[in-house]
């Protein structure tokens, strides 16, 4: 804790001590009336009063209430943590001292309240007795509201003041005719409270907005929130409000411009609520991951944990956040110093144990599973993530166990019920596989679940002709694993098993990002709309270089077509495909330029266009203005080289090496002509464009009379055909080596059909062939 929260945490317990006057370590009512009183000596307030007040604080801090004692000091702190008023001026108001401490103004960010990721708005302690009167009629209006709503949904027969809030579902129906008459006196009720002094008017319109949003009428809270700020703009605490109720309805744009314009205000000098940025940088950082602008939530979830270093949900919230963008060692650090903090945080437990099982550490991913599972039995997120660790383990039964305890909390969740399946079928129930499978066509319609049945059936068909158990895999091998010196192309066409395996690789890499969706002449459009102030590295040079957040905007704009969780893992496979490389010290800026230019291959457009807008790339980072439409070559050789790095990591630079090192220190200038060589080199270049081309287009085509002979799926795409003993290979087969284990042989050639057509006219070419006494090599 730092030195700064520690006084404030001191001064608190001065507080509590002052008014816990039985020293039980707790205020019971008598002692929370007490304290209100004496917090605000300008008011005169009745019993009834004091008695709403006291009813609203013992409701909203529960959990922090022991019984017979009453509020606890932690409880307290969290009033003041949640900007139930100021610990400087009460301390002083009540002329309370520190022993032992010395004179410091109080700025220090404190932690939040716990709770997961939803928002909460922050009680305030009265200041004008104006607002008393007001908040007792709203009471009265929504007492009114939901009893005419209970009697309307026949609901039991109970006198309301026998229900406490808690117990009530608040789902109003605004389209009733009571509703309506509720927002006509709630109009009133407004009027007057403006009709008041600018202080008592803002503190009214305040209040009223904290009961709505407690009672979930979050438009009516903002409309509160709002007329709060034309009184005061500046003031950050109806910004703040206002954004909770806006993220509340849905509407997450507009509530982080709120967010934004409250952080605004606290730059304008006033400190007084400067407690609230902590909480004001995590609603932020939830409101951006809403958008799926994970960098930038990290950056102010970084920020609340900075202001307020115990605030553990803060730590929560950046350690999920840096697991969604891939950044796993610094996600390990801040869930583990979340669950430090807050040993029964389950969701922090569930989300360590994630971060672990990616770092492949699973007997701790496992042991953190269990105690999220431990603390709060039937976390489904825990039992899901623990199956799928169980599923990579090979642990098949224990896998769908944790499963079929998902289903249990979730029936309807058809992605439990599809990994259960597969479960089943690991474990050798093929029959109960099939029924988990038809339970999950009965929740959705995906494509992939339908698959996975249709080839449940083909694998259980070979199974019988083979003589095997349903259920049981074959333990003869059904395939061999050739070495690529044994694989050789018939015709120029066909592409090389090296260059297919790697073009496969990138081609999931499109299909996980979009960015096979993303048009090139709008990468062209966005780049040069892109104005980036020049950075200085430590290589001296001036680099139009930028921050991840700021790359993530960009992306966003790249990329407009995507729902928020799908922009998510995109930006979480490009962080660690691409920023990883060009950002290998850590410092968190990339050159956008490079970036431009590693993208442009693989998005939508033709070859031609692809090579252009690349090379465009490299002219635009060119900080001395370029020379006209050349580029430096050891910027060529440094693309190609990233190329290499991002696209094929494995790949050896071999004999080129020499070459490269001399470029690296050229100082000449090159063409596009020369450009595009250096491009389609198959060794140094990025050669394979022309092979993941040919995946793009080949993706869709689906050949119901061609399976492949090895995994028995129907072939998409390219067919690779053996010459001698005419079997078919899908692509992936092909590209892994894979052949059937009853067609040995020394070599295999192999001739790929991007159509059909294309394998009628090699086929009609034969026959022609043949007739005239000629040997046809296919």
């Amino acid at each position: 804790m730092t030195p700064t929260a520690n006084i404030r945490s001191a001064k608190v317990r001065q507080i509590f001590n002052r008014f816990d006057a039985n020293g039980d370590g707790g205020l019971n009512r008598d002692e929370m009336a007490a304290l209100v009183v004496a917090l605000n000596p300008r008011v005169k307030f009745s019993d009834e009063q004091v008695s709403s007040i006291l009813d609203e604080v013992f409701r909203t801090y529960a959990d922090s209430i022991v019984f017979p004692a009453g509020l606890t000091f932690p409880g307290l702190l969290r009033t003041y943590d949640d900007g139930a008023g100021d610990v400087d001026r009460d301390f002083d108001a009540l002329s309370l001292t520190l022993p032992h401490s010395p004179s410091t103004s109080s700025n220090s960010a404190a932690s939040l309240s716990a709770g997961d990721e939803s928002f909460f708005p922050t009680k305030g302690v009265l200041t004008f007795a104006f607002t008393v009167p007001i908040l007792d009629e709203l009471g009265i209006l929504l007492k009114r509201l939901r009893s005419n709503q209970i009697q309307k949904s026949d609901s039991q027969n109970k006198n309301f003041d026998s229900f406490s809030e808690a117990e009530i579902e608040l789902d109003w129906d605004e389209s009733s005719s009571n509703y309506a008459v509720f927002v006509k006196d709630l109009a009133a009720l407004r009027r007057r409270a403006g009709h008041a002094g600018p202080e008592e008017a803002f503190d009214a319109h305040m209040a009223i907005g904290h009961s709505l949003y407690e009672h979930h009428l979050f438009y009516e809270a903002l409309c509160s929130f709002r007329l709060a700020v034309e009184v005061f703009p500046t003031d950050l605490r109806p910004h703040f409000r206002a954004g909770s109720a806006l993220y509340s309805l849905g509407r997450r744009a507009e509530a982080k411009v709120e967010f934004l314009l409250a952080l605004e205000a606290s730059t304008a000098g006033n400190n007084q609520w400067a407690d609230l940025l902590p909480q004001i940088h995590v609603n932020l950082g939830i409101a951006l991951e809403g958008e799926g602008l994970v960098l930038n939530a990290c950056d102010h979830y970084r920020e609340a944990a900075i202001l307020s270093p115990n605030h553990f949900r803060a730590l929560k919230l950046l350690g999920s956040a840096l697991f969604g963008a891939g950044e796993l060692s610094a996600a390990e650090k801040a869930l583990q110093e979340a669950v430090f903090l807050r040993p029964d945080y389950a969701d922090a437990h569930c989300d360590l144990g994630s971060v672990l099982h990616a770092m492949g550490e699973d007997e701790r991913a496992v042991q953190e599973f269990q105690k999220a599972i431990d603390l709060k039995p039937g976390h489904v997120d825990a039992l899901y993530n623990l199956g799928g660790l169980f599923m990579d383990a090979g642990r098949f039964v224990r896998a769908s166990e944790m499963y079929a305890r998902v289903l249990v909390a979730c029936p309807h969740n058809w992605r439990a019920q599809l990994n259960k399946a597969v479960a089943l079928l690991g474990a050798g129930e093929a029959k109960k596989a099939k029924k988990a499978l038809k339970e999950a066509l009965k929740l959705t319609q995906r494509t992939e679940v339908y698959h996975a049945i249709s080839h449940l059936k083909v694998m259980e068909g070979r199974r019988k002709k083979k003589g095997g158990k349903a259920g049981e895999l074959n333990k003869e091998g059904e395939f061999l694993v050739v070495e690529p010196s044994r694989f050789k192309s018939v015709g120029r066409k066909t592409t090389h098993r090296e260059d297919l395996t790697n073009a496969l690789q990138i081609r999931v890499f499109q299909r996980l990002t979009r960015l096979d969706r993303c048009d090139i002449e709008e990468l062209k459009k966005t780049m040069n709309e892109t104005d980036v102030p020049l950075s200085y590295s430590g290589g001296g040079g001036p680099v139009k270089s930028i921050r991840k957040a700021g790359l993530e905007t960009i992306l966003l704009k790249l990329l407009p077509f995507l729902r928020a969780e799908t922009f998510q893992g995109s930006v979480k496979a490009i962080n660690e495909k691409i920023l990883s490389v060009l950002d290998s010290s850590g410092s968190g800026r990339v050159d956008l330029g490079m970036f431009f230019a590693a993208i442009a291959p693989i998005c939508l457009g033709s070859t031609n266009r692809r090579k252009r807008i690349a090379f465009d790339s490299l002219l635009w980072r060119q900080t001395d203005g370029g020379n006209g439409e050349l580029v430096r070559r050891i910027d060529a050789v440094a693309y190609m080289k990233l190329l290499k790095a991002v696209y094929i990591p494995h790949h050896g630079i071999g004999e080129s090496t020499e070459t490269q090192r001399e470029s690296e220190f050229d100082p000449s200038m090159i063409s596009f002509g020369e450009f595009l060589e250096m491009f389609d080199d198959p060794k140094s270049g990025f050669g394979m464009l022309r092979a993941l081309v040919k995946l793009e287009t080949g993706d869709r085509i689906r050949r119901s009379q061609h399976t492949c002979s090895v995994c028995r799926y129907s072939i998409m795409g390219s067919r690779f055909m053996e010459a001698r003993q005419q079997f078919n290979l899908c692509s992936y087969c092909y590209s892994e080596g894979k052949v059937p284990s009853a067609f040995r042989q020394d070599e295999y050639r192999f001739k790929e059909y991007g159509s059909e057509a294309e394998a009628m006219k090699d086929k009609c070419a034969c026959f022609s062939l043949n007739s005239k006494g000629n040997k046809c090599d296919r």
